[in-house]
């Protein structure tokens, strides 16, 4: 449970920074430069802590989770450039939580009442706090566009949290640093396309020294959700993970004086109450 809470606070501390560069620089190269970083963290304290090489089902499933990393990332990335906020983020937190306690209940995840509870309320907790005001823009409430970037972010970091538990606890962190490595060649693959219609600005030092900082977070918030998987049963920890974008909302309210509308205000309420329900739990 507190690793799913750290994973949750790097995870929206990095979406907070990513998101302000951005608006600066090519959201591709973020995206590229931060799991770039990622992989490099994740291989020196691999390197740190080796126990020996990885099984091929650990390997595959970590693979696998960094194809859901690259899918989740560019898709929500593409769907805040070129839709409105208040569709394509709530889709994608939301994705990613619910996908994992279906499969964890599948898998014969049986939580406490007092935790079915808390996730009960965390679903619309999520998508409380991660819906943002699109402005009056004269679009269409929403947009087909909006709606499959959204659900396709959902899918891929849905299928992050499921493969990172897949993959199991007998290899160590070589599931990360798969799954890391995997990312990185996707998007630079994407990168080598060329620059798309979204990315307007170029690349400067100091976005990049910011990303590399995104990169660190990332390392550390996808380590943490690993190691909770194991500690803890997928329905709960992803749940908790995903609740990452409150602490995007509350960053944004105290550093840089973004209103907290009331839904907002709700979600946070909803969030304190499901963790509190599911500590209890």
């Amino acid at each position: 449970m507190t690793l799913g809470l750290a994973a949750a606070l790097a995870y929206g501390t990095g979406d907070f920074i990513a998101g302000l560069l951005s608006r600066r620089i090519s959201f591709v190269a973020v995206a590229l430069v931060s799991n770039a970083v990622a992989w490099l963290v994740m291989c020196a304290v691999l390197a740190a802590t080796w126990d020996g090489p990885p099984t091929v089902t650990a390997g595959s499933w970590g693979a696998a989770s960094g194809m859901g990393s690259a899918l989740g990332t560019l898709a929500l990335y593409r769907g805040l450039a070129r839709g409105p906020m208040g569709v394509v983020a709530p889709l994608s937190a939301l994705g990613a939580a619910v996908i994992p306690v279906a499969v964890g209940v599948v898998a014969g995840d049986r939580p406490a009442p007092a935790a079915w509870a808390g996730v009960a309320l965390a679903l619309p907790a999520i998508w409380l706090v991660s819906t943002h005001d699109s402005g009056r823009a004269r679009r269409p409430r929403w947009p087909v566009g909006g709606i499959v970037d959204g659900l396709l972010a959902g899918l891929g970091f849905g299928l992050l949290f499921v493969a990172l538990d897949r993959a199991g606890d007998g290899s160590g962190l070589w599931p990360v640093v798969a799954g890391q490595a995997t990312s990185t060649v996707l998007l630079a693959g994407v990168a080598a396309r060329g620059p798309s219609r979204a990315d307007r600005h170029g690349v400067t030092r100091g976005g990049i020294m910011a990303a590399v900082g995104v990169g660190v977070l990332g390392a550390a918030a996808t380590t943490c959700y690993f190691l909770s998987t194991h500690a803890g049963m997928l329905a709960i920890v992803a749940v908790v993970t995903s609740l990452y974008p409150a602490v995007t909302v509350v960053l944004a309210a105290v550093l840089l004086r973004e209103r907290v509308r009331r839904s907002q205000g709700a979600g946070l309420l909803l969030a304190l109450a499901a963790v509190t329900l599911i500590v209890l739990g």
